[in-house]
């Protein structure tokens, strides 16, 4: 009797871990999701000439500083699942086509392979040890954080080149 009880609380316990483990994954792809709905939103709200704009000369413009969150999109997320990049890194700020159109389209595809990346690991993957950029040790799940940290960071500066550009900032998506 007490081994099919341990044994019915272990897998009760088994199944907890799993669908917890899933419920994060699930939660990481909404996530991803969300900032890519926000960044869209302030593709969308620059004028195409705010696009080439630099607060000062030695700044990235705008389509820059959106491509370069675009090639580390790429480069994180290939670090941490090990699936090739179709993009190499540093290949979409490098890009001569810096229109609002091919920004968005280009900006969009990388959130589309990190959502996509997300989408197929396993929670066991995410909790392997990985050496990013073949200098940084942390677990798979970290470099996505250390991603979306990115991303998040580098939208935020936008904040300044849209206000230069006398345009409102799209409202704060929380939730």
């Amino acid at each position: 009797m007490k081994l099919t009880n341990l044994l019915s609380a272990l897998l009760l316990l088994l199944t907890a871990t799993f669908v917890h483990a899933q419920q994060s994954i699930d939660d990481m792809v909404k996530e991803w999701e969300r900032a890519k709905a926000y960044t869209k939103e302030y593709l969308d709200v620059m004028p195409e000439s705010g696009y080439a704009l630099k607060p000062t000369p030695e700044m990235r413009s705008f389509a820059d500083q959106m491509l370069h969150l675009t090639d580390a999109n790429y480069g994180f997320a290939a670090g941490a699942s090990g699936e090739k990049s179709p993009v190499a890194f540093g290949e979409s700020e490098k890009a001569t086509d810096k229109s609002k159109a091919n920004v968005t389209k280009l900006v969009m595809a990388g959130y589309d392979f990190v959502i996509n990346t997300i989408k197929k690991m396993t929670p066991q993957q995410l909790a392997e040890q990985t050496k990013l950029f073949n200098k940084f040790d942390m677990t798979k799940g970290m470099v996505l954080t250390k991603l979306f940290e990115h991303q998040t960071h580098h939208r935020g500066q936008t904040t300044v080149y849209l206000r230069l550009a006398k345009v409102v900032p799209p409202q704060e998506k929380l939730f």
